[in-house]
């Protein structure tokens, strides 16, 4: 629709970050151990039959346990230069809870809606992975949540500072502050 000159388009594009975490593992059957090789996204968003306007783009492949102050720095920078206002973010989950909690600390990001999800079991071991139900959960909270910074996990939205990881349980839990 245009008006006075200005293009209006009720479809909104929606910023993907990825930075690795048991989302994107792959699995070597002979050694018997998880590695990196390139993320499973594409192919998931293939074959679930998205039809999203989305942008892609890969941060790093980390497992979330190695991320250090400057990986989550590369991450809040990338959001603040997105032109998106909705963002999502896979992620390992062992320190999901510390990544949302260093991009709700930044004023710049206050006016977006940031969704950071990931996988307790990797894509790579087919339907025993929840990777499939977590990014269908993901894209539709990033798109009718309000500006925040959230976790999406296991059919749920947390907001950054009211859940935990139950390693006990595995499963993320809501917590009060």
């Amino acid at each position: 629709m245009t008006f006075f000159g200005i293009i209006f388009t009720s479809k909104k594009m929606i910023q993907i970050f990825i930075t690795g975490g048991t989302f994107d593992k792959s699995y070597n059957y002979i050694e018997g151990n998880l590695y990196f090789e390139e993320t499973h996204l594409p192919e998931m968003l293939k074959r679930s039959r998205c039809q999203l306007d989305l942008q892609i783009q890969t941060l790093m492949m980390l497992d979330s346990l190695e991320l250090e102050a400057s990986h989550r720095s590369l991450i809040g920078k990338a959001c603040i230069d997105t032109p998106s206002n909705q963002i999502l973010i896979t992620h390992g989950t062992d320190t999901i809870v510390e990544s949302a909690s260093y991009l709700a600390q930044e004023k710049l990001l206050q006016q977006k809606t940031i969704v950071l999800t990931g996988a307790m079991i990797p894509y790579a071991f087919g339907s025993s992975s929840d990777g499939f139900f977590n990014l269908g959960c993901a894209l539709s909270f990033v798109q009718t949540l309000e500006s925040g910074v959230y976790v999406v996990m296991q059919g749920q939205y947390f907001k950054w500072n009211e859940v935990r990881k139950n390693k006990a349980k595995g499963r993320f839990e809501r917590i009060k502050q």
